[in-house]
This record gives C-alpha cells, sequence and structure tokens, in this order.
C-alpha cells in the first residue's frame, strides 16, 4: 500500500485509512493498539505514522519473564494494556532491590537507555502475565527534532520519566515508611494485593517484617 507523502488526517480520518485493514500492521497490533497511537500521535503526518507503526508490536510476557535485562541498551518503550512490570538491580549478595513498578496505562522502559544513552542498571520482569503494546523510542527521537507534534509528546514522555523519579526521592526523603505505604495504596489500591511482599518491602525501602508490622497497626487503627 503506498504511503502518503504529505497532508495531516484528523483522528477520525486516520481511523477509517487503511490501517486497520492493512495485515502488516494488523497482524502486529490490535485495532485498540492502533487506535492508541494513532491517538497519540494525533496531527504527525500519515508518513511519520507508519514509521511509528512499522516498528510497533504487541508483546506478551508470562509472570517471571525479563522484559528488560540489566546492561541492554535496548530503547524499546512498552505501554502496558494489562498486568504490572518491575525494575530491580541484583546487588552482589543476590538481594534484589525493586525500584520501579508499573501498572496498566502506563509506559514502562529503561530510564538509562532512553534518557541518557547508556547500558539499563536494572532489570525489568513482569511480576504477572502482562501485555503490553511496545515501540522503539528512537524512532520518535528521530522525527521530534523535525515535527513540532512528536517533540511535544518525546518531552511529555521525559517529562514523566522525571517527575517519577522525583517523587521517588521526595517520598524517601519526607515520608515515613508507613506514609509510603498509605501512598502507595492511595495511588494503586490494588497494588498491595497483586505484588509479593518481598519486592514491595524493597520496593518502600523496608523489610518484609517491618511492612507487616506496618499493616498490622494500620488494620489496629495506629495511622501514626
Amino acid at each position: 500500500m503506498p504511503v502518503p507523502k504529505d497532508g495531516l488526517l484528523s483522528n477520525w480520518q486516520i481511523a477509517f485509512s487503511p490501517f486497520s485493514q492493512n495485515r502488516l500492521y494488523s497482524s502486529m497490533l490490535s485495532q485498540e493498539d492502533l487506535q492508541f497511537y494513532i491517538s497519540l500521535l494525533k496531527d504527525v503526518s500519515v508518513a511519520d505514522i507508519y514509521r511509528v507503526l512499522k516498528t510497533a508490536k504487541t508483546r506478551k510476557l508470562k509472570a517471571g519473564e525479563v522484559y528488560i535485562p540489566e546492561g541492554s541498551t535496548s530503547t524499546k518503550m512498552g505501554h502496558i494494556k494489562k498486568g504490572l512490570v518491575r525494575g530491580y538491580q541484583l546487588k552482589p549478595n543476590g538481594d534484589e532491590i525493586t525500584i520501579i513498578i508499573r501498572w496498566e496505562n502506563q509506559f514502562v522502559g529503561s530510564y538509562d537507555s532512553i534518557m541518557w544513552q547508556r547500558p539499563s542498571r536494572f532489570i525489568f520482569q513482569a511480576v504477572e502475565d502482562t501485555t503490553l503494546t511496545e515501540i522503539d523510542y528512537n524512532v520518535l527521537e528521530e522525527m521530534a527534532d523535525r515535527n513540532l507534534s512528536i517533540g511535544m509528546r518525546r518531552s511529555k514522555i521525559q517529562v514523566q520519566m522525571l517527575e517519577h523519579s522525583l517523587d521517588r526521592i521526595e517520598s524517601f526523603v519526607l515520608l515515613s515508611p508507613m506514609e509510603r505505604y498509605l501512598k502507595l495504596i492511595q495511588d494503586k489500591p490494588d497494588l498491595v494485593n497483586r505484588v509479593p511482599d518481598k519486592y514491595l518491602a524493597t520496593y518502600l525501602g523496608i523489610t518484609p517484617v517491618s511492612l507487616s508490622r506496618i499493616r498490622k497497626r494500620i488494620a489496629s487503627g495506629q495511622l501514626h
């Protein structure tokens, strides 16, 4: 199918264009995935949308499967449709320290590779069976300098990554372990039932024993 060379299409026009009927893209992405990328790249030229969709695909990870290994320079970025992914560091003594937990409707990728072009310090692993749609961030990066709309979306993604990092730093400086736990269940109430305690404890910067104590205090009404 020929690629349109110029012109912009509205979301409605694109949604009913041959994208969704193209066998190459439909075999890689569902109709829902296509709609997501179309909405993400609204006001972007059709040719540039093709470039993005050529790298896009649906990934299904089994619980425990590694998505991005330590040392990888991959710039792939996944949008989680269903499931959980954690980023953790393996210490020399074998301990796993969970740094990042991402869930539905969030992006996941190696901050090191995407932001600073260096090997990933963390291992990204599915906590439960996970489905995500994946694109190559480098494709967006290449188009950003000549396309204001893509440049704005790239900046938004980068800002969200930085915000997440700053939120994590601030929570450890300003909040007590109990306050961090309460904030977590406020942000994502079902998370504590989906993430094993050993991962959740290191994410909060505490031991599993301390996590158990915090839960008992909350259950007894001792919130301070």
